[in-house]
């Protein structure tokens, strides 16, 4: 060994022997047959984890430098990376013939490159397949020069995978098709979450090795796509992906990024599902006897010559199934005198098939499994039997099995060692500590052999696991943890344990542990799953509902708390009876939580799963499934109705189109030759009088058809995007059609003629400078034809058809994209379907969002208006569509009630008026109201007196809209503010006037000073920067103090009488005195508009609330800031408060705010902390009403939906 790798052995030898486990390294140390099996015995044989780890720093110390080298592989390969990067910087090199010596035959260069791939090593025991190898490789040489694929097909236990690793592990095939590296992918069976999370963690591997700034991970399985799809063009060039174990066509399609690919299944017909040059390679089942031969020698340290002849019968019992033949060879190396007794197991083992339609060859493998497990001791064996109810391609980590076991975590690794060293189970090493899992042959054995006791041996799970939780469910995030959250409902479900499943399922507190660890869409599907267990019940229906209204906020962070939510829910809800259940307990101990008094709504929406190549129709008034047929073998993209409703068209990635008939879902005729991509979308023309069908694809140049359904070939074919297209649509007149391209066009086609008439060039209008690509996802007619609508990025455009010119634009979220539009027939209203789970309506014109459509778990693809514009449609990822009634949308009270209102609080009683949206006054009283006097606002002002409503006087003379006006203590006189920059003091009952002139701009509020000074005075500010005090009884202007150099946006007065704080869009607020009118204080640190700010009772504390959505509390002595309360991070509306903060008030004992921005939130004044959020179904609300206890809350939202809060 090289001195300097020696120096750097001995430097580090403490740290290794204290933290390395010797027989983990080893495996691979004899293998690169760096160490004997005599001087791992040597090792072994020492009594403890540090004399072992001395034992094998000795003996490597004592060799060359392949054994320095095959240490640091080791320690990479068992996830010792912090060890392994002490080795790193001092690796020697070697001579061509000592790299000629490693076991795996491939050079450091080669090693390296595998490495940091993620591509596994050899097997211990391991034998060549040359033939299979070149195979593989010569075809591996034929993507030297162009992306495509490489398929390694053949049953399970054939050895794929093993093979094309071998296949890579090549310096010549690395340097001169893939100098970008190798990346190894192991996939298995997959539903979309977890190949997203696969998709993720590959992502971050490849941008972890470029050291780049770390990004965000991928929300969705297109945006993953697209990244992978980037980082496979420009940041590794020419590398190869490995997708090992591939099941699925849809999973494969989510690597067609036109990269270079080497896949291993079981299933060669996947590859059809996706595009560019396919080349395979089909793995025999057997190894061949020589091979298989080969195999038991090395197992059991022999020449195949010198084998026993019962070794050529076990073969050929077999049939040299490779999976066999190590399980046979595993116990031999125990056992090396017992052939004749595994010999015989085999021929008188008469093991029935374990199932009749699979395509493996069970008969050998039943045979070896009963072998393998009857030389278990008889503990062990039992033991092993609980493996049977573990899901198919489920890893579990060795603290579950101690828990099912009841032993401790020690015990059982050496048990699990044992189950992996005779090949009865599989360790993954990737992570620590291990997962073990069983190949899937294995599982169907033992759940055939133990079919009688599936529902013991569940049970004995979970009792194990409520006798160890018995103080409640683990939190800890670990993937002890996880396997608990993910499967015990499963293990509940098939232990027949219906109640117990029915209690764990209903309860919010696991909801709030499931969600928080593993986000909404696994809690849910928890209901879908065991529905009919369940019997879909009125209770699982309320909690599904409940988790599809808020699976939104479930997301967030910090994570909301699921109890608030839940007393939201409707008060006849199993879900609100459990949550205000929760809250009086929690109550007592202190933590808050509101009642939503005047809740009295229920939202109703339909949750079917649609199965991505089926076709399904439903009755829109029942919800009935008419029909449910496979209509294509891919992905159906696109559906649509004929306009005589007796067709359907369908379009798929298979790049087929079809018709179907409407009410028998019979095959009219197949659309399959002239399509060369897949066809993204497919509509048919509005009117009756000639049905045409238009479709659209990402072919490069054919990508628009035109078709007569009645001919089997396309009428036309429009040619001008050169770019997929991904949507189209006729104008209602049929007259036009539209297309949207990835190219960054929108182009209008005349349908008599084909030809092209206008194209718009969208990418053109948003931000040049910004390197995004344009893709134009879809295109919506007015119903007059004059207008189209546009949706690309985050906005939707509206043009004018005649002129192309741009009349109106949306801008949504820009963390959000808007996937789809659809114009309303008879309003002015859009629906926008957007990338973070919600439904918009917004009024186009007004350039004012309408709603917020909340329920969707995942992206929203499609919106749709029915042609009558009462109904919305919407569908998404989550496999759900909802159907929304429009008119509920806007007025989801009886009445839409504007956000400007008014609320005396008499004890218990709350009183609350407030104009709707049909400029009627809405009074909420309680049953017994004494006779009282309200002032209604526009031009003039009107006095009525309650309960009657009847006008007692009308008082006139501001010449613009009255902002604001004010009773005086004793009810006498009438103060009004207005936008003619004037405030006029009346004595209402006699109409007398007096007017305060003196701002420049409108005056929207101001401060009674009535008890401050020896004369009743009034503190007035204004856009004008300035703040006036009036002498109200004269009008004479007591003071004029320029505040600011912006506009003043709020100012109070504190309780004592001494001070008054303004704050203004110049980003401060200010401290004045109210005896000498001096600045006493300017407060600095906000970064926007301070909107709001509020004393504390006690006028010890100013805290100020700015337009990003902070709030600041500062000391009033001496101008210091105390604490900043905000969130951890932006929202969906790009703020820490879900808009701007509006208003702010204290507690009577000054320990609690609450705040308004786009929720209601308090605070514990001391920590600035959060103690409870309120969601508000609307947004941006414009302040709150408190109840002098602090005890009752009461706002309006931006759709008007009244709330009272009151505390519980």
């Amino acid at each position: 060994m090289e001195e300097r790798a020696r120096s750097c052995l001995l430097r580090h030898r403490d740290t290794l022997q204290q933290d390395i486990k010797a027989s983990y390294l080893m495996d691979h140390m004899v293998s690169d047959n760096v160490l004997t099996h005599d001087e791992e015995e040597k090792v072994r044989a020492k009594p403890t984890r540090k004399e072992q780890a001395v034992t094998l720093i000795d003996l490597v110390l004592q060799k060359d430098n392949r054994a320095y080298i095959s240490v640091y592989n080791a320690l990479i390969r068992e996830s010792y990376g912090d060890l392994a990067s002490l080795l790193q910087p001092d690796l020697p090199l070697i001579s061509p013939e000592a790299q000629k010596s490693f076991s795996d035959g491939g050079t450091p260069y080669v090693n390296t490159t595998l490495i940091e791939g993620g591509v596994p090593q050899r097997p211990v025991v391991f034998v060549t397949r040359p033939p299979l190898v070149n195979q593989i490789r010569e075809k591996l040489y034929r993507l030297q020069d162009t992306t495509g694929w490489v398929t390694v097909f053949g049953m399970a236990g054939s050895g794929k995978s093993v093979l094309a690793a071998e296949a890579v592990r090549d310096e010549a095939v690395i340097k001169e098709c893939f100098p970008g590296g190798v990346h190894w992918l192991s996939i298995g069976q997959l539903e979309l979450p977890g190949l997203l999370v696969k998709i993720q963690s590959l992502c971050f591997r490849l941008e972890q090795t470029l050291d780049s700034s770390s990004q965000r991970p991928p929300n969705s399985i297109e945006e993953a796509k697209d990244r992978l799809r980037y980082l496979m063009l420009y940041k590794y060039p020419r590398s190869l992906l490995i997708l090992d174990d591939i099941w699925d066509g849809a999973v494969l399609k989510a690597f067609d990024v036109q990269c270079r690919v080497l896949l291993t299944t079981r299933d060669r017909s996947l590859v059809d599902s996706v595009g560019g040059q396919r080349f395979e390679v089909h793995v025999e089942s057997g190894l061949g006897h020589k091979k298989a031969l080969e195999v038991l020698a090395l197992y059991v340290n022999k020449k195949p010559e010198d084998l026993p002849d019962q070794a050529y019968s076990i073969v050929r019992e077999c049939k040299c199934s490779p999976l066999v033949v190590s399980l046979i060879g595993a116990l031999l190396h125990d056992f090396p005198d017992r052939w004749d007794y595994y010999l015989r197991q085999l021929k008188m083992k008469q093991f029935r098939r374990i199932r009749k339609s699979s395509s493996y060859d069970y008969e050998a493998l039943d045979q070896a499994m009963d072998a393998s497990i009857t030389v278990l001791q008889e503990d062990y064996q039992e033991l092993y039997k609980d493996f049977t109810v573990v899901k198919k391609d489920v890893k579990v980590p060795a603290k579950v099995l101690s828990i099912i076991w009841n032993l401790e975590l020690e015990e059982v690794e050496d048990m699990l060692q044992e189950f992996v060293n005779k090949s009865l189970l599989f360790r993954d090493c990737t992570h620590r500590p291990y997962l073990y899992y069983l190949h899937d042959l294995q599982l169907d054995f033992l759940v055939e052999q133990n079919r009688s006791r599936l529902q013991e041996l569940h049970s004995k799970v979970v009792r194990q696991y409520q006798q160890f939780y018995r103080e409640g469910p683990p939190i800890s995030g670990d993937q002890e943890c996880l396997y608990w959250f993910r499967y015990l409902t499963y293990h509940m479900a098939n232990a027949g344990l219906t109640q117990e499943l029915y209690t764990l399922i209903f309860s919010l507190d696991w909801i709030k542990t499931k969600a928080q660890l593993m986000g909404p869409v696994s809690v849910i599907n928890d209901y879908v799953e065991h529905g009919a267990i369940l019997e879909n019940s009125e209770v699982c229906k309320q909690f599904l509902e409940f988790l599809s209204v808020n699976g939104h906020h479930l997301e967030q962070k910090p994570f909301p708390d699921v109890v608030q939510l839940g007393l939201s829910q409707p008060v006849s809800s199993r879900v609100y009876q459990e949550a205000q259940l929760l809250a009086q307990q929690q109550t007592s101990s202190g933590a808050l939580y509101l009642d939503w008094v005047t809740l009295a709504r229920s939202v109703d929406s339909w949750n079917n799963a649609c199965l991505a190549v089926s076709l399904q129709v439903f009755r829109v008034t029942s919800g009935e499934k008419l029909l449910d047929f496979r209509a294509h073998e891919d992905e159906v993209l696109c559906c649509a109705f004929s306009p005589d409703d007796r067709q359907i068209a369908t379009c798929s990635s298979d790049k087929k189109v079809k018709l179907w008939n409407a009410e028998k879902g019979t095959l009219i005729r197949t659309f399959d030759e002239e399509h060369e991509e897949q066809v993204n979308h497919c509509q048919f023309t509005n009117t009756r009088r000639r049905i045409l069908l238009a479709t659209c694809s990402n072919d490069s140049v054919y990508n628009m058809k035109l078709w007569n359904p009645n001919r089997q070939s396309s009428q036309n074919t429009l040619f001008g995007h050169m770019e997929p297209v991904s949507h189209c649509c006729f104008s209602p007149d049929d007259t036009y059609l539209s297309t949207s391209s990835s190219d960054g066009t929108l182009k209008l086609w005349e349908v008599s003629s084909a030809n092209e008439w206008k194209s718009i060039n969208v990418q053109g209008i948003l931000d040049e400078d910004e390197e995004t690509e344009t893709i134009v996802k879809c295109s919506s007619w007015s119903a007059d034809c004059r207008r189209i609508f546009c949706a690309a990025r985050n906005a939707v455009f509206m043009f004018d058809v005649t002129t192309t010119e741009l009349l109106s634009e949306i801008r949504t979220n820009r963390l959000s994209t808007v996937q789809f539009c659809d114009a309303c027939p008879n309003s002015q209203l859009v629906a926008v379907a957007l990338s973070h789970y919600a439904v918009e309506l917004w009024d186009v014109e007004a350039k004012k969002k309408k709603a917020d459509c909340r329920g969707h778990l995942s992206s929203v693809h499609c919106v749709r208006f029915s042609p009558d514009g009462a109904l919305l449609l919407s569908s998404s990822s989550d496999q759900t569509f909802r159907l929304w009634e429009t008119e509920k949308i806007h007025t989801s009270s009886a009445v839409s009630l504007k956000r400007d209102l008014d609320v005396l609080f008499d004890d218990r009683d709350v009183i609350i008026v407030a104009p709707d949206n049909k400029n009627k006054l809405q009074v909420k009283t309680p049953s017994a109201l004494h006779r009282t006097h309200l002032c209604v606002m526009v031009l003039s002002v009107q006095v009525l007196e309650l309960p009657s409503g009847k006008v007692l006087h009308v008082l006139s003379g501001h010449t613009k809209t009255v902002l604001h006006c004010q009773f005086n203590a004793d009810g006498h006189t009438l103060i009004t503010s207005s936008e003619d920059a004037t405030l006029r003091v009346w004595k209402w009952r006699t109409g007398e006037c007096r007017v305060l002139q003196g701002h420049t701009e409108q005056v929207r509020r101001f401060l009674l000073l009535e008890t401050m000074f020896p004369m009743p005075c009034l503190l007035s500010w204004s856009y004008d920067g300035t703040v006036k005090v009036w002498d109200m009884s004269t009008a004479e202007k007591i003071q004029d103090i320029v505040c600011h150099q912006g506009s003043i946006l709020s100012c109070d007065a504190s309780p004592d009488g001494h001070l008054f704080a303004t704050t203004s869009t110049d980003k401060t607020a200010k401290l004045w005195s109210l005896q000498s009118w001096r600045k006493l204080h300017e407060l600095i640190g906000h970064q926007d508009c301070i909107r709001s700010c509020r004393f504390s009772w006690n006028s010890s504390r100013l805290a100020t609330g700015d337009d990003y959505g902070e709030i600041r509390l500062w000391c009033v002595l001496d101008g210091s800031l105390l604490k900043i309360c905000s969130s951890s991070r932006k929202d969906s509306m790009d703020s820490l408060h879900g808009g701007w903060v509006t208003d702010l008030h204290f507690s009577p004992d000054n320990k609690v705010l609450v705040s308004t921005g786009g929720y209601v939130k308090w605070w514990d004044v001391e920590k600035g902390k959060a103690l409870q959020t309120f969601y508000t179904t609307g947004a941006n609300l414009k302040g709150i009403h408190v109840s002098p206890d602090f005890g009752t809350f009461v706002t309006i939202d931006s759709i008007g939906i009244l709330y009272i809060l009151r505390k519980m």
